[in-house]
């Protein structure tokens, strides 16, 4: 097969990609703080798991904050920042606040 796929390929092929991206996130790149990921791209594992929950609750499932973001950290969002997360310096917080709001506050 070359070219475009049909609609149902291209959706397990995205979710392939996602589940790629998450291991990649997760497994191989613990240690990028999602500040950096925010700073850097206008994105980060938070996002991705508001995402997730808005196209959850696009089609009718029920699902909260918590619950999205357990699924995209593979555990609850408090004991991956207990494992992983880093303080940051003032200038990481005011690159981060100014790409959350162009990138989150804006719809991103």
């Amino acid at each position: 097969m070359t070219g475009i796929p049909d609609a149902a390929t291209r959706t397990e092929l995205e979710a392939a990609a996602f589940r790629r991206l998450m291991d990649h996130l997760l497994d191989e790149r613990p240690d990028v703080q999602n500040i950096d990921l925010m700073n850097l791209a206008g994105f980060c594992r938070n996002c991705l798991s508001r995402w997730y929950q808005e196209a959850a609750n696009a089609r009718g499932l029920e699902m909260s904050k918590e619950d999205a973001r357990e699924i995209v950290y593979r555990m609850p969002y408090d004991d991956w920042r207990a494992a992983h997360q880093t303080e940051a310096d003032a200038a990481k917080q005011d690159r981060f606040a100014q790409a959350f709001r162009e990138n989150v506050e804006k719809g991103g």
